[in-house]
């Protein structure tokens, strides 16, 4: 159409109706968001108690019902207007700052947004005032007017929402199931209990009580039961205190060790002054703190709590209010990485008490035909122990067959370790890669190679912040004969390699020498070395920052030169390894987050054999 006959274009107020149902576009996604949206309110409003019960995923009926301080018949009058709030109050002049928030949040829309699209009703009851009630249907309202309220204490307020999406059919489409949405109402009532743990939450679901946590302390204690009644009493069990601060900002909370860990991120939850969201910003933190201690397909769990003045975040750049804005995040962020790292540090030699659980787990007795359990072979005179009388014996000669796996038992055990150490006194090495120790109550297993990899690993770190790693120099230069390719990615990094004590310089086309090598490896294997660096060089174009490009070269040179599974120990040199265990921080797992060591109590040991 051309410009000279088309028409001017007129600008339209909306009706309010139409206004609301678009604003509830914006924060009604789906019956998720409504529970959300009145849980918080209850939150602000002071309950101790909350109940939240729902229908078929919600899209029936949703209700919320809390102690709070209630709301008045006036109060409800002006509720369920737009923008009307009493969460922002104004200074003398009048004005009302927007960053200046200390409640949940004041959505002043989310009320009138959720009542022009289902059939909503209010009761309530405030402290001295009679119970009024107010109810919507599709926006049309009516009341308030006087009503029996039949809450759990004196005050508090009932909110019933009823056919969600009813006068917007078009948006029913675009829910999903039945199943997903109430799983999506159950994470939005844990992440909300998370929270805060001194308020009860009860969750129903077609009148079966999917959630119910009693109100806890508000201390460390009360927050890490409510986190354990969530996510598991394996984190409560395993959980390292987290608490720091920095420029105003305060840190709390939970971190998994590193040896109990996911496969996915599901279970790190972050919340910034009481609120959960979701913040990108997690995943690099995670990353970084636990760049050491995990392979990349492996995920810590925790739960962290930023606290700090509302001015310096903005938390209304999302319309559900799922994200937030940091005034100066990177402050925030190295908070965050310093405090996990400090935190892990301290727990020292600790593995995740999952680890044993596990392995008792693993170690069920299965049925044999024989019936005859064998005892360990500390002498040719003990013989095999039956388990039912009458059952034969097998012949002598199958005790120790000829090639039976090695297992070194120390005559004179040292007396020291047992009631000292945590990780007590070598007793055995078998298979020539597991140690056996005896501590005051119970046993330990470790495996060799991954305790001396961390144990290398840690040395290795120290001696870069000191300088760089010590070096030994070759009497005869090793020469590496590598691909052309190889070659040129390995020199590439020769200065970065210097300072990890491997020392290098080009020898023709496709050859490297190797002039020294780090101190702590001893004898090595140069060019299986070389060649798996030049594999990692190739793989890290991706782009990883060169600090934790050679964190992670660290890490795979001490895996590669470490105390390898198959070499025998003298009864010194395992005492050695558990007594470094015990003073070198993150030794409870190696570089990759597999456990270092086993630790079973007398009481799981004492259970297998049936005597408890």
């Amino acid at each position: 159409m051309p410009d000279s006959v088309r028409p001017r274009p007129v600008i339209l107020r909306l009706p309010p109706e139409v206004v609301n149902r678009i604003a509830a576009g914006e924060v009604v996604e789906r019956p998720a968001a409504v529970v959300k949206e009145l849980v918080e309110n209850a939150l602000d409003a002071g309950a101790s108690q909350i109940s939240v019960a729902i229908e078929d995923g919600g899209l029936k009926r949703i209700l919320v019902e809390d102690d709070g301080c209630g709301l008045s018949g006036n109060d409800l009058a002006v509720a369920l207007e737009r923008h009307a709030t009493s969460k922002l109050v104004p200074d003398a002049e009048g004005h009302v700052d927007l960053l200046n928030i200390h409640t949940m949040g004041f959505r002043g829309e989310a009320l009138p947004s959720i009542a022009s699209v289902s059939r909503m009703r209010i009761v309530s009851r405030a402290a001295g005032e009679a119970s009024a009630e107010i109810s919507s249907d599709a926006g049309r309202i009516d009341g308030p007017r006087p009503a029996a309220f039949t809450g759990r204490g004196n005050t508090g307020t009932r909110i019933e929402v009823g056919d969600l999406f009813h006068a917007t059919p078009a948006r029913l489409k675009f829910m999903r199931g039945e199943r997903a949405e109430a799983l999506a109402v159950t994470d939005v009532v844990k992440r909300l209990a998370m929270a805060n743990p001194s308020v009860g939450f009860t969750l129903e679901n077609n009148g079966r009580t999917v959630l119910r946590f009693v109100a806890e302390t508000a201390d460390e204690t009360g927050r890490l039961a409510r986190l354990g009644a969530i996510m598991g009493r394996e984190f409560s069990d395993n959980a390292i205190a987290i608490d720091a601060d920095r420029d105003g900002a305060r840190l709390s909370g939970f971190a998994g060790l590193p040896t109990l860990n996911r496969g996915n991120a599901q279970m790190q939850y972050l919340f910034v002054n009481g609120r959960p969201v979701k913040d990108r910003m997690l995943t690099g933190v995670v990353r970084a703190a636990y760049q050491d201690f995990l392979a990349r397909d492996r995920h810590p769990m925790l739960a962290l709590f930023v606290d700090l003045e509302p001015e310096e975040v903005d938390v209304n750049v999302h319309p559900a209010k799922t994200e937030v804005r940091f005034r100066d995040a990177a402050s925030i962020r190295g908070l965050m990485i310093g405090a996990l790292r400090h935190s892990l540090a301290g727990a020292g030699h600790r593995a995740s008490t999952t680890v044993a659980g596990f392995a008792l787990g693993r170690a069920r007795p299965e049925e044999a035909s024989t019936g005859v359990l064998w005892q360990a072979a500390y002498s040719p005179s003990l013989r095999p122990v039956t388990l039912l009388r009458g059952v034969a014996q097998a012949p002598r000669d199958a005790f120790v067959p000829e090639n039976a796996p090695a297992a070194r038992i120390e005559a004179e055990p040292a007396a020291s370790g047992k009631g000292e150490f945590p990780l007590g006194a070598a007793r055995a090495q078998v298979h020539e890669t597991y140690i056996i120790a005896q501590t005051a109550d119970g046993i330990v297993i470790v495996d060799q190679h991954a305790a001396h990899e961390r144990l290398v690993y840690e040395a290795m770190k120290r001696q870069m912040e000191e300088g760089g790693v010590r070096r030994q120099a070759l009497l005869i230069p090793d020469i590496v004969e590598l691909t052309e390719e190889e070659a040129s990615r390995i020199l590439e990094r020769a200065g970065d390699l210097a300072a990890l004590g491997l020392e290098l310089e080009a020898f023709g086309t496709g050859a490297v020498c190797v002039r020294a090598t780090p101190a702590l490896f001893g004898e090595m294997d140069t060019a299986g070395l070389l060649r798996d660096l030049a594999d990692d060089f190739a793989e890290y174009e991706a782009g990883l920052a060169l600090k934790e490009r050679f964190e992670e070269v660290m890490g795979n040179m001490a895996c590669r030169s470490s105390v390898r599974a198959g070499r025998r120990l003298t009864g010194d040199e395992m005492n050695s390894l558990l007594r470094q265990m015990e003073a070198t921080p993150y030794s409870g797992q190696c570089n990759h987050g597999r456990p270092t060591y086993v630790e079973l109590k007398l009481s799981d040991i004492e259970r297998l054999f049936g005597r408890r």
